[in-house]
């Protein structure tokens, strides 16, 4: 009996440890995706592009291929009546199995978006490979192209998007939308989808040509694409961008610049540190009414202004409160006038106030938005975290006070 169940736990392990090599697959076998393109082909088929990493010749750590070997990326591109038959398609031109577990960003046309992305949704949500924390964003160009671009000072060019939404909240002018959150807002109710804006800018300054400034591409993450249901209406501007994010995710910094008081030629540089914002509605006489309240706190960061801190401290404090709540109403004018689609998520919040409501209005929700009545009450204090509490001036150096 022993001798059995011996043989067993043997047999057992042998047949775990040989099983384990089964499925393996080895990465010389496989192309490693880093970034997608889907653009509208010809004769209605999907146009699809993946930049694929050479490993051999990505190792430079410089933005040039090790040795002189060959370029760090390959770009292939493929047609098909659906993404899927695009993808077996990329088989024509790849030596290898195209392996998505490690992609970037998906880069979506401008014209294939406008068309509709619910098939892309469904496929990348279907597939197994694909993280769900990949990016997506939309461009005004050829995806195709603004994926093959080698950019910035990262070897893949991927990677340089992936990077550029890791540092996004500085600067706060564009939404982080991965899969997950897109297919959130594409399936949920009382919110539509909304995507960042990707593009290439001359930019950068080539070693070989330093004189000539924008001799190189550089990928822009500025702006948002707004949707209704699955199709692309238009763009967000930076500016309005910046009036829609705290409403579908958190600031954590953002720049203000604000002009001084009396002298619109000479400017102060605000860093909001925090913003807290609460979002209230109701329901009278059939009309949806919005009421918006933030509350932000902000550290002065650059100071141009004759005056003392100190004295127009209040002035400075108001130009804030004011500029944050028209920020708010220039993204609500977007949304509600020119779009009429509810990218700010108030059917959410209406959907939880009054839930039996609701029921009674959801499928023409976008109508009740577009003639809701918003208002914005912004709350300001502004703190200078050194002690100097005016502009630099040559000499001065008795203005060194306390606040």
């Amino acid at each position: 009996m022993i001798n059995r169940t011996m043989l067993l736990a043997v047999s057992l392990l042998m047949l775990i440890m040989s099983s384990g090599c089964l499925g393996k697959q080895e990465i010389n076998d496989l192309a490693i995706v880093t970034a997608v393109g889907i653009d509208n082909g010809e004769n209605n088929h999907v146009k699809l592009s993946v930049q694929i990493v050479r490993p051999a010749d990505a190792r430079g750590q410089t933005g040039a291929p090790s040795g002189g070997t060959g370029e760090p990326i390959y770009s292939i591109q493929a047609t098909g009546r659906t993404i899927f038959e695009a993808a077996r398609n990329l088989a024509r031109f790849s030596s290898r199995r195209v392996y998505w577990a490690h992609n970037f960003v998906i880069v979506l046309g401008e014209g294939y978006a406008r068309k509709g992305i619910a098939d892309m949704i469904d496929f990348f949500t279907r597939n197994h490979e694909l993280r769900m924390t990949t990016w997506v964003v939309v461009t005004p160009e050829e995806a195709g192209q603004v994926i093959a671009t080698i950019t910035g000072m990262e070897v893949v060019p991927g990677e340089a998007i992936d990077k550029l939404f890791r540092y996004n909240q500085i600067v706060a002018e564009a939404p982080g939308t991965n899969m997950m959150r897109l297919q959130e807002s594409f399936l949920a109710e009382g919110t539509e989808p909304v995507l960042a804006k990707v593009q290439l800018r001359p930019r950068g300054i080539s070693n070989k040509n330093p004189d000539q400034f924008g001799s190189l591409d550089q990928v822009v993450l500025s702006g948002a694409a707004v949707f209704e249901g699955d199709k692309m209406k238009g763009w967000l501007s930076p500016s309005e961008a910046k009036g829609l994010l705290p409403f579908i995710e958190e600031v954590d910094s953002e720049i203000m610049v604000i002009n001084c008081p009396d002298d619109s030629n000479n400017h102060a540089t605000l860093e909001i540190k925090s913003l807290e914002q609460r979002v209230k509605t109701r329901f009278v006489n059939n009309q949806v009414k919005v009421q918006v309240a933030q509350t932000a706190n902000a550290n002065l960061v650059e100071m141009g202004c004759e005056q003392p801190f100190t004295e127009i401290k209040d002035q400075m404090t108001l130009a804030l409160k004011q500029k944050l709540e028209n920020q708010v109403l220039k993204t609500a004018s977007a949304a509600q006038k020119k779009y009429k689609s509810d990218i700010m998520k108030i059917g959410q919040v209406f959907h939880n106030t009054y839930p039996l409501e609701w029921k009674q209005i959801h499928s023409e929700w976008n109508r009740y938005f577009e003639k809701a009545e918003i208002t914005v009450s912004a709350d300001a204090k502004i703190s200078s975290p050194v002690l100097k509490i005016q502009r630099f001036v040559k000499g001065d150096g008795l203005s060194l006070k306390s606040k």
